[in-house]
């Protein structure tokens, strides 16, 4: 594919018929000065003017508030401090339950087990049973709920019906251990557990009893919540808190802008993981933005994102709600029963936005399915990319083998803002190995130790302004010294991310993986995503990882290496990697040894740990094994001898 020109370019057809374009008329109508021509002009009235754009956002979206007050942003030359619509009264869940007609809210399959539907008026109602179940035993707002549930319907019932009485949520997916479990809910001392009875993954039927304790509502999955209920103390079904006869409209409890809604966690692999508060103002603000603006999300959509309950990718997906959408949720596997089935259900459902990791497209790409061959897709206009860098040849795959006209939106963010610093946006072309540009209201930049301003050099991606979703505080963090440590050490009043991160000539953004992974051979700072961008280019690799290993008062550069099977790393493999890392890259990112793995390590989400395999490879404890998926890979590069000389 040509490099000098664009993989795709909206029509004047799309860009008119935008949210984007509806939003700069009604900017226009309400008196402020554009000029809003291009993305880069609406981008930049978003930061010179925060108090005009968030406040026109609030509007735009008609947002749902017993009271919005006046002022828009308080004090907003500090970060941390400032406080946006401090004058504001709301309820995150009646924001998303505007609907309630017949046509259908939830789509959702369980693998090849289940497969259901939910339409607004039964999300309603549901709710609004649930919600009077939890008032009744008691939940009041700031209570802490915990969950431990797949990315079904129930699960999201249950997190309105919490947040509707102005409960704090708390998630993570079946598949964690105990401790990993543990570590996360001990710290916030929950009042109520809501959980399943187990879980499907790859085909096999996981039961989760032995994880559930009392206070407990267990959600019927795999057919054995009622036995559950009958053993666990203070433990009820379900179905039973909704069996309710009369039902009562929802009391949704009118709180303030920065109101915790949920807590999420940092993956917790360097030490037990960080809670994070966000507030429900601050959260709903900042996804109908991404949402409506940068994703292009209508009423008639059918929005998809695959992600479990412990990524904040499900937070995001459900905030689609707001919308108007109709949420395809897809729990398990996504190659159970084949590496097809997410694209059957693109075709089966109608899909139009379909939303994925990095990982997963490099994993169809290497099974060899061309899904623009065996599947229609004729309604996805849009497919987003998260988890990780999005490598440049798999641009070249989702527009050679998946759809030619496609919105390829990669995006990027964290759990620590529920959301996205740089991403896509309806208006502006696609180029190959980029993402689009910063998010709307993101004063993003990139930075040098010196906290200069770069341009087309790899520094630190930074947020020099306020933004609605920084987190409230951290839970236990009294004075917030964790939360200034976190991200305002670095440099004073600049929101400092961690990412590696680049501009490119087009004004798009390229990150190249975690700042505290960076490698520094001989001083000089390398992304492992820049390695692994060429390495995965080899056949016989299926995935790489890349450490810096202390050698010979340097660093010098180890790449783990995971093979297809019946592959081996012979020297010839091994020159054919290096000659691909010198030539793709420079010659300073050719690894200095090559050694071959059965397995990486992973965090829950999905995501490599270049931390974790570079504390076991210099004989330091990994403080948190719980935070990954596969803990026993860590073994696997213990003491090797390939790294001793």
């Amino acid at each position: 594919m040509s490099r000098d020109k664009p993989l795709w370019t909206p029509t004047a057809q799309r860009k008119a018929g935008a949210n984007l374009a509806a939003f700069t008329s009604h900017l226009a109508k309400a008196g402020h000065s554009g000029p809003f021509d291009t993305y880069a002009d609406i981008h930049r009235f978003s930061v010179v003017e925060p108090d005009m754009f968030w406040g026109a956002l609030w509007d735009f979206a008609k947002v749902k508030a017993s009271k919005r007050g006046k002022r828009v942003l308080a004090d907003q030359d500090k970060m941390p401090g400032a406080r946006f619509f401090p004058d504001a009264r709301l309820n995150y869940a009646e924001n998303l339950l505007r609907k309630s007609d017949d046509t259908p809210a939830l789509i959702f399959r369980g693998e090849d087990k289940v497969k259901r539907a939910m339409s607004w008026r039964e999300l309603n109602d549901a709710v609004a049973r649930l919600h009077h179940a939890f008032a009744k035993a008691g939940l009041k707002p700031g209570d802490r709920v915990a969950a431990i549930v797949p990315n079904m319907p129930e699960t999201i019932v249950a997190f309105l019906a919490v947040t509707s009485l102005g409960g704090i949520w708390s998630s993570c997916s079946p598949d964690f251990g105990e401790r990993g479990i543990l570590d996360r809910f001990s710290q916030i001392e929950p009042r109520f557990l809501v959980t399943c009875d187990g879980y499907y993954y790859n085909g096999k039927t996981i039961p989760i009893a032995n994880k559930v304790v009392e206070e407990t509502i267990i959600i019927d999955y795999i057919g054995s919540a009622t036995d559950i209920s009958r053993t666990v103390p203070r433990g009820v079904a379900y179905e039973d808190c909704i069996s309710a006869k009369k039902l009562d409209p929802i009391n949704f409890a009118q709180l303030s802008f920065d109101h915790p809604l949920y807590i999420l966690y940092s993956s917790g692999t360097t030490g037990i993981p960080k809670c994070i508060v966000h507030g429900a103002g601050g959260v709903l603000l900042k996804h109908l933005s991404e949402l409506l603006l940068n994703s292009d999300v209508k009423p008639e959509d059918r929005l998809f994102y695959f992600t479990t309950c412990g990524w904040m990718m499900w937070n995001w997906l459900v905030s689609g709600l707001a919308t108007g959408a109709t949420l395809l949720l897809y729990d398990g596997s996504p190659f159970a029963p084949s590496e097809r089935v997410l694209f059957d259900y693109a075709d089966e459902e109608r899909m139009t936005l379909f939303g994925t990791s990095a990982k997963y497209i490099d994993a169809v790409k290497k099974s060899g399915l061309k899904p623009r061959e065996t599947h229609k897709l004729a309604t996805v206009r849009t497919m987003f990319s998260t988890g990780s860098p999005l490598a440049a040849e798999s641009f070249d795959f989702v527009y050679r083998d998946i759809k030619p006209d496609l919105h390829l939106a990669s995006i990027s963010g964290g759990t620590d803002i529920c959301g996205c610093f740089v991403g896509g946006n309806p208006l502006s072309p696609v180029w190959r190995g980029e993402i689009q540009g910063p998010m709307l209201g993101m004063a993003v930049d990139v930075y040098d130790d010196e906290a200069k301003s770069l341009r087309a050099e790899k520094g630190e991606l930074v947020c020099t302004k306020p933004f609605p979703s920084m987190p409230v505080r951290f839970w236990n963090d009294e004075g917030g010294e964790k939360y200034h440590n976190a991200y305002f050490a670095r440099f004073p009043n600049i929101w400092c991310h961690g990412d590696f991160a680049e501009w490119t000539a087009h004004g798009g953004i390229i990150i190249h993986g975690r700042s505290d992974a960076t490698l520094n051979p001989g001083g000089v700072r390398i992304g492992t995503a820049e390695i692994y961008a060429q390495v995965e280019r080899i056949p016989e690799v299926v995935e790489a990882l890349a450490i810096g290993q202390d050698w010979d008062n340097d660093v010098r550069i180890v790449l783990f290496v995971r093979l297809r099977e019946g592959a081996v790393l012979d020297e010839g493999l091994i020159q054919a990697i290096k000659q691909q890392v010198r030539k793709g890259a420079s010659p300073r990112h050719v690894p200095a040894k090559i050694v071959a793995v059965k397995d990486i390590p992973r965090t829950k989400s999905g995501k490599i740990t270049e931390l974790a395999v570079r504390d076991v490879v210099h004989g330091r404890a990994v403080k948190n094994k719980e935070a990954l998926a596969n803990p026993e890979a860590l073994d696997l590069y213990k003491d090797l001898a390939e790294l001793k000389s």
